[in-house]
């Protein structure tokens, strides 16, 4: 499986592109996906699904152009749906953008599974950002959304957030994976499973 990160929209999300052959898959479009587009293009791929982590504005701006675009599944936890379709709920009312996805075709569900190719992802249920926040593993690799973060976890003064929710998640259901899992995040840098069970100040 190979992936690109693009740090896009006012935030500089995360967004990634991955893909196992010619199938494709995005993760949390958050901004202007040009660039996404312009790689999909050259490498020929088919884009199958999109994912969001999460329901917040900042993860969610580029649906609406890739669904048009290309037709593919459109995916989100159940308890996040109603956010892609209301600007107060997903914040971007509170940034004076109103933004309003295109609904999800789908809503996913902890131990789900989502092919690409010969590869297989696995959902993981991590609330505690925001009610149906969720996490995609696949062979070592964890894109973990605004749940983990290098040295850090996802804000939870935010309408939906709950601390010990969110550690929660954190502990039981990230903490179990191989220690040399690759963590990449909605926001920053990546990290690995090891280091944060190690160094992250707000776990222990």
């Amino acid at each position: 499986m190979e992936y690109r990160r693009f740090a896009i929209g006012d935030l500089f999300t995360n967004c990634y592109l991955v893909w196992s052959g010619f199938e494709a898959g995005v993760i949390d479009p958050g901004g202007p996906v040009d660039e996404v587009i312009r790689v999909i293009t050259e490498r020929n791929l088919q884009l199958k699904w999109i994912v969001n982590t999460h329901g917040h504005a900042d993860h969610i701006f580029g649906n609406k152009t890739l669904r048009q675009y290309y037709n593919a599944e459109l995916y989100i936890h159940t308890a996040d749906r109603e956010m892609l379709l209301s600007p107060a709920k997903n914040l971007s009312a509170v940034l004076g953008k109103s933004l309003v996805s295109l609904d999800a075709t789908a809503t996913l569900k902890d131990g789900d599974l989502l092919e690409l190719g010969d590869e297989r992802f696995l959902i993981i249920e991590t609330p505690g950002h925001t009610p149906g926040g969720i996490s995609l593993y696949t062979k070592g690799m964890l894109f973990s959304g605004d749940t983990l973060f290098y040295e850090s976890i996802g804000r939870t003064d935010l309408p939906g957030g709950n601390y010990r929710q969110l550690v929660t998640s954190i502990k039981e259901n990230l903490f179990s994976l191989p220690p040399e899992t690759l963590v990449l995040p909605g926001h920053e840098g990546s990290t690995s499973i090891a280091h944060e069970i190690q160094h992250n100040p707000y776990i222990h």
